[in-house]
């Protein structure tokens, strides 16, 4: 986790829901840009923290959201370091290229939230933030909640 004069950080989850298995050869492409852009990401300017599976480079072998849902979640120092890196690097090629691999959301797949510095957020902390941003269902539970 690098170090940041700032008192509070942005923590930020997605979701996608894939259309096709990780090994299934239509989404090699994705895979493929995985390790780069995770690797842009980890030397961004404001980058300060992302999930990662134990022994693992990413965190596409959780599956808190269920077996065909992959989360990511990181901190920024700002909202502009988010930004930047979202839209100003490698990783807008995957923004531009999602509906190949990832169905589309008819329901909240985003959560952004400030953080205390210092802090590292939990999935079941990002999924609470999700979920307030999901309406309920007659049951009064989120649809397609994360576990």
């Amino acid at each position: 986790m690098t170090s940041s004069p700032h008192a509070v950080h942005l923590a930020q989850l997605n979701v996608a829901t894939l259309l096709h298995p990780l090994d299934d050869p239509r989404v090699k492409p994705f895979v493929d840009l995985l390790d780069p852009v995770n690797a842009a990401a980890d030397e961004a300017p404001g980058f300060v923290w992302r999930l990662v599976g134990e022994g693992a480079a990413d965190a596409t072998g959780l599956r808190p959201a269920g077996e065909n849902v992959i989360v990511n979640l990181s901190v920024w120092e700002s909202q502009e370091a988010l930004w930047d890196f979202s839209y100003r690097s490698g990783h807008l090629e995957v923004m531009r290229r999602r509906r190949e691999w990832f169905a589309r959301h008819v329901e909240a797949h985003l959560a952004l939230w400030w953080i205390p510095a210092g802090h590292l957020p939990t999935v079941a902390e990002a999924a609470e933030h999700l979920r307030d941003a999901r309406p309920t269902d007659i049951t009064g539970e989120p649809p397609g909640a994360l576990r």
